[in-house]
């Protein structure tokens, strides 16, 4: 299996992705069969700070569980439910 197919399994989860110039982690958002458009997370304020689109060819790397991909979706529901609680007030 190419990891592009495996990559299209986790579109929309978060992960700590590597690919040839950089590392982050973040949301992926589309994966096609040329590229892969990906969120990145600040992980200081939980916000997206950019998107970027990588040429599938260039990833080297994704990790899709652990401790720290545990730790960012639980701290990104967090940030959001006191948003919103925020904008109820």
């Amino acid at each position: 299996m190419k990891l592009i197919n495996r990559l299209k399994i986790f579109e929309q989860k978060y992960v700590f992705l590597r690919w040839a110039t950089g590392a982050e982690y973040g949301k992926i958002t589309y994966v096609g069969e040329d590229y892969v458009e990906f969120n990145i997370i600040d992980v200081d304020t939980m916000e997206y700070r950019e998107t970027v689109i990588i040429n599938s060819s260039l990833i080297l790397e994704a990790i899709f569980g652990g401790p720290d991909i545990a730790r960012i979706v639980a701290e990104i529901q967090c940030f959001q439910t006191l948003r919103m609680r925020l904008q109820q007030l």
